[in-house]
Formats: C-alpha cells, sequence, structure tokens
C-alpha cells in the first residue's frame, strides 16, 4: 500500500462512509454502513467499515485515519459529544483513542463540516473558498490563504444560527428567526413533506419541473434563504470561491439554477452586490463525490 494512502470517515446519523484516499484526493475504494446510534453503535458500525477497507487491501490499514464528526469535537483530545441525532449527549465519548485501540491507526478527529471544507479544497485547488453545507441545519466552513479556518472557540462557519428574522420562529438553538429556518434541509421539509416515499427535496424540484406553482413559490422561497446565506459568507469573507455541499447539494443543476437566480434578484436592486457577482462564484459538489470523507482522510495536512 502506497505510504501516503490513508482512510477518511464521514460519520452522519443514517451512515458512516469511509473512503481510502490518494494524495490527490483520488478513491481508492469506500464502504458505507447504516449508523447504528449510541456511543457503543457509532464505534461498532465504524469499526466495521474500517474492516471493510482494510479487506480491501490485504487486511492492512492505512496508519492514519481521519473522522469527520458532526458535533462537538475536542480536537486536542479527539472526543465528541453533543450530537444528538446519533444519541450522543454531553458525556464525551474518546472516539480517538476507542478507535485507535481497536485498529492499530493514528486516528485524527474533526468537526464534519470542516473535514468536508478541507475535501472541497483538495478537489477545487482553490486555496480561497467558503463551503455551505446545505443538510438537515447550515453551517459554513473556509479556507483562506490556505489555511482551514476553525475559530477561537471553534464555532467559525455557525451561519444557520445568524438571526435574520427577529420575529421568526424558535430554533432549537433557543433563539428567533434563524437562517436555518429557512435555508436548511429541515426547512425545506417542513415546508414541502412530500409523499414519505421520494425525499423532499427531490419530491419538490420534481413538482416545480411538472408546473405545480405552489411548488414553485416554496422553491423560491428555499433559494432565497439559500442566496442569503450565500450573501453573508460573500460580505463577511468575500471568497473567491463558494462551494455548496450537503444532502440538498445533490439535486445538482436545478438547484443551482434556482440559487443564482435569487442572487441576481438580490442585485437587481443593489449595484454594491451587482458588483460582486456572487452568483459567477458559486459551485456544487457532484452528487457521487464523498467530499466529507475525502477531506477527513487528508485533515492531517490542514494543522
Amino acid at each position: 500500500m502506497t505510504v501516503d494512502v490513508r482512510v477518511g470517515l464521514d460519520i452522519g446519523a443514517t451512515k458512516i462512509l469511509g473512503a481510502v484516499v490518494a494524495p490527490d484526493g483520488a478513491i481508492l475504494a469506500q464502504f458505507r454502513e447504516p449508523t447504528v446510534p449510541g456511543a457503543d453503535g457509532v464505534l461498532a458500525t465504524a469499526t466495521r467499515v474500517l474492516d471493510r477497507l482494510a479487506a480491501e487491501f490485504d487486511g492492512v490499514l492505512p496508519s492514519h485515519v481521519g473522522i469527520g464528526f458532526p458535533g462537538l469535537v475536542d480536537r486536542d483530545r479527539g472526543a465528541v459529544s453533543h450530537a444528538v441525532n446519533l444519541g450522543l449527549g454531553d458525556d464525551w465519548l474518546p472516539l480517538a483513542e476507542r478507535l485507535a485501540e481497536r485498529t492499530g491507526a493514528a486516528v485524527m478527529v474533526e468537526n464534519d463540516v470542516r473535514a468536508a471544507t478541507w475535501g472541497a479544497h483538495i478537489l477545487s485547488g482553490a486555496d480561497d473558498l467558503g463551503y455551505l453545507s446545505i443538510g438537515t441545519g447550515l453551517a459554513a466552513g473556509f479556507v483562506l490563504g490556505g489555511v482551514l479556518r476553525r475559530g477561537a472557540s471553534g464555532a467559525s462557519g455557525e451561519i444557520g444560527h445568524v438571526p435574520v428574522d427577529p420575529d421568526g420562529r424558535l430554533c432549537s438553538c433557543g433563539q428567533r428567526g434563524c437562517l436555518e429556518l429557512s435555508a436548511a434541509a429541515s426547512a425545506l421539509t417542513a415546508a414541502w413533506p412530500g409523499d414519505g416515499q421520494t425525499p423532499p427535496a427531490q419530491a419538490l424540484f420534481a413538482a416545480v419541473a411538472a408546473g405545480d406553482p405552489t411548488a414553485a413559490a416554496v422553491r423560491d422561497r428555499f433559494a432565497a434563504g439559500v442566496a442569503d446565506a450565500i450573501r453573508m459568507l460573500g460580505l463577511a469573507v468575500d471568497p473567491r470561491v463558494i462551494i455548496i455541499g450537503g444532502g440538498v447539494a445533490h439535486l445538482g443543476e436545478p438547484l443551482l439554477a434556482a440559487v443564482t437566480a435569487a442572487l441576481r434578484a438580490q442585485a437587481a436592486t443593489s449595484p454594491f452586490l451587482a458588483a460582486l457577482d456572487l452568483g459567477a462564484r458559486v459551485q456544487l459538489v457532484a452528487a457521487d463525490v464523498p467530499v466529507g470523507a475525502i477531506g477527513a482522510a487528508m485533515i492531517a495536512d490542514a494543522q
């Protein structure tokens, strides 16, 4: 096995995806397994994924494993907590230590959005970028001058919890009218639950394509919320490239078209915004690229 080959795990509420990654970000092998919640379940699922990946290489696991984790991450201790969707509360789980004991590899843990941000940096080659993750929640990451921005307290990029409507609904964070309430997948699901068979985002855009005017109105409101998030990134950090990832990004070109149209509408009444040309900076992560696992695998380089 090549010395530089590494493994990344993208741990989520529904699945753990693992990938063996070459130095240029190429995927050499990958495997996913449904996540079993709880501390023991997460450890067992992660171990199964790592064992399966090792089996692809004569039972030998690369010496470095990186993990992207959705919750509070203590990078120095390799510990995680407060991942409600994974069944983890305020007790710290020494994830890196436990997996190192099971695999013999050096294990590093990073916040999942920042890991995906680093993956977007590797794949795009952009050294000045903002990454907008649209999943159940809404968050951003930044690579500025080739350096991953984490923030003084690890809260960099939590734009989903910036209040934009003081009279809005109560957010899970305790504030009112947070951006996440209009620009995350959970907001789209609340506005367009669908039939329970097709994921709400796909169902909504299919209804738009079929000519449903109510669906078009819901799409436009959602796209305007995402455009607000992109405008926030542009005005606060002004990155050269803005890459949209997360589950909603799998919608592909229809999402990109709706968001860029919303950005153009915002800029139509503001010469200042028009001069920034934010729509031209926006890209999507390809649906079949595990950017989170790639970034996790290479996260040691972001020190």
